[in-house]
């Protein structure tokens, strides 16, 4: 769902600047008084799993479409929204500046759609009022805690990745781009990413039942015995190892089995040959969108930035370029979180 430049007007990219920007200057606000130190690590491996997670996109049978997590259900289920949504904003900004995934002019955009929603809307809305009900009880306390956990997970992830898709499609429209209506393009969005968002879900729902089995205290909201508590099966350390290992992996290995499929956002608005759909009315897919002097000088800085321009070398073929790109960028997330951690005192003891 990365946003191209071409796809925002000046006016509308600025706009959705100001709303992320706004939101990570109260996110930070809200963690320097947060004292877990748990979170620390969590949030530099939780951040570079989303990372590797997004570089691999995967086919929705029928359509000829792919999508591709975003991750904000998952961060704000083990960092909370205000650490999520930092971290997000981490993840795509990497992505943009040094793998030219989405424009520079619409990170901010991008930032909105992908972070905001999972982590504020989903943690809020969808994950804690589900982690707080009483809903499956009669399958047994454990049961019941996993159900909840599966299932806000799939809701969470459907319910905000449609939120997301109907923004960009209201941006797109604000921004006097795409001669597709704005019914017409929501009713190719919202279809198509609620099947992206299923599959999220789905993959959200086995990483956290995952973290549940080992380290349940990892979890918002999720109420733990103190029996379950001493029989966790794994120490932090383990834990955050297991899930490095998955990063390398991930990044390094499953991201060349990813679809060539266009995303659903490209799919909504040039449609797929192959699928015999045809949804640009005339538009002409090399020349789409408007140039301006704020695109053109953002497009000038991410081509000197990317140094691994679309997670390939530049201008080369060779397959090492994805696996050097999902190592090296998981890395660099990872690296970005603790710094910032650092930096803001986030998730240490205060001194009385």
């Amino acid at each position: 769902m990365h946003m191209a430049d071409a796809l925002l007007s000046p006016a509308v990219a600025a706009t959705m600047y100001v709303a992320s920007g706004t939101t990570v200057g109260l996110s930070v606000k809200k963690l320097t008084q947060d004292e877990n130190t748990q979170k620390l690590p969590t949030m530099a491996v939780a951040s570079a799993l989303v990372f590797a997670g997004q570089m691999i996109n995967y086919t929705i049978p029928g359509t000829g479409s792919s999508g591709h997590m975003c991750g904000g259900m998952l961060l704000s289920a083990l960092l909370g929204p205000q650490a999520g949504f930092l971290s997000m904003a981490v993840v795509l900004t990497i992505q943009c500046l040094f793998f030219a995934d989405g424009g520079l002019m619409a990170l901010g955009a991008n930032i909105w759609n992908m972070a905001f929603y999972g982590c504020f809307v989903g943690y809020y809305l969808i994950w804690r009022p589900i982690m707080r009900s009483r809903l499956f009880e009669n399958l047994g306390a454990e049961a019941a805690r996993r159900a909840r956990i599966i299932a806000a997970s799939i809701i969470g992830c459907i319910v905000t990745l449609q939120m997301g898709a109907f923004s960009v499609a209201l941006e797109t429209t604000l921004s006097g781009i795409t001669e597709l209506p704005f019914s017409a393009f929501c009713g190719l969005m919202l279809p198509i990413h609620l099947a992206i968002g299923l599959v999220e879900g789905l993959i959200t729902a086995a990483v956290l039942t995952y973290v549940y089995a080992v380290r349940p205290e990892l979890l918002r909201d999720v109420e733990v015995s103190e029996e379950v508590r001493k029989g966790s099966s794994k120490s932090l350390r383990t834990v955050i190892i297991t899930l490095a290992v998955a990063v390398v992996v991930v990044g390094g290995i499953f991201s060349h089995f990813a679809s060539s499929n266009p995303d659903g956002l490209e799919w909504a608005l040039f449609g797929n040959e192959e699928a015999g759909y045809s949804a640009n009315m005339g538009l002409d897919e090399e020349n789409f969108g408007v140039s301006s002097a704020v695109s053109e000088t953002a497009a000038g800085i991410q081509e000197k930035t990317s140094f691994l321009p679309d997670y390939a070398f530049a201008g080369s073929d060779n397959p090492m370029g994805t696996t050097v790109s999902g190592i090296v960028g998981s890395a660099m997330v990872a690296g970005a979180a603790l710094l910032i951690c650092y930096a803001g005192h986030f998730f240490r003891k205060k001194n009385a």
